[in-house]
């Protein structure tokens, strides 16, 4: 059953704004293995790197849209790769955390 999610980030003018998301899966917890934290950092630095792959493809996408005419779409994959690149940001600033880099 889907239920609402309110996620917080602060926007580009540097105030918090708040966005309900529909999820539509349970986020359950029970029975989930705890993560030693050597497996904690390996997932992190995976999931960074298969992001950041996905965002070249869907880059690519894009200009591919946009030569085969699809100027609409091309901006929104556009639009997608620049929100994931911010959320890729995100996941760093974390890994850097959990590294103690920052």
């Amino acid at each position: 059953m889907p239920h609402a999610k309110v996620l917080l980030h602060f926007g580009h003018s540097g105030h918090e704004h708040a966005h309900e998301h529909a999820c539509h899966h349970e986020h359950t917890h029970e029975n989930a293995p705890e993560l030693t934290p050597e497996q904690t950092l390996a997932l992190m630095t995976y999931m960074l790197d298969h992001n950041r792959s996905h965002a070249e493809e869907l880059h690519n996408i894009a200009h591919a849209l946009e030569k085969q005419g699809r100027h609409e779409a091309a901006n929104l994959v556009g639009d997608a790769v620049h929100y994931f690149g911010h959320c890729n940001d995100k996941l760093e600033e974390a890994l850097n955390l959990v590294k103690g880099e920052n």
